[in-house]
């Protein structure tokens, strides 16, 4: 028994670390979202097929990026770097590779649009912001907070 409490409090103690908290991962604001993507319409045609993606600025921090995960998942994530202050270089660009944006900084943080997870030389902590995305017939969806 005392091996048991000995092994769960090692486990709970380097488990729990202080510096869970990171503070890189709070530059973000809550922006109100609310956005009707109407599939029909040219400029979101694109994410009719799986694998495309759409940059919609206006929306968000630094716009909103659209993506298609599949025929029946579409992906909505802010479009700003979640490891950087608000900058001219931390709105994520299209890498040109697949589901790959990029941010402009120095750094050039990458993320994906499939999973929202940093990955790369440099992964980070930080996720892509994302929104709710809610089919609401006839081609359309709602982006929301």
């Amino acid at each position: 028994m005392k091996k048991l409490l000995l092994t769960l409090s090692c486990v709970v103690i380097f488990a729990c670390n202080s510096n869970d908290d990171n503070s890189n991962c709070n530059f973000l604001f809550d922006a109100g979202v609310n956005l009707t993507v109407n599939l029909n319409l040219p400029q979101f045609s694109q994410l009719e097929f799986t694998g495309n993606g759409v940059y919609v600025s206006g929306q968000g921090n630094n716009g909103i990026w659209l993506w298609r995960a599949s025929t029946s998942t579409l992906n909505a994530w802010d479009a700003a770097d979640p490891s950087h202050p608000p900058a001219a270089c931390s709105t994520l660009t299209d890498s040109g590779i697949g589901d790959i944006v990029v941010c402009g900084c120095d750094d050039a943080n990458q993320y994906s649009l499939i999973t929202g997870l940093s990955f790369g030389e440099n992964t980070q902590p930080c996720t892509l912001q994302p929104y709710r995305v809610e089919f609401i017939g006839n081609n359309t969806y709602l982006v929301t907070n």
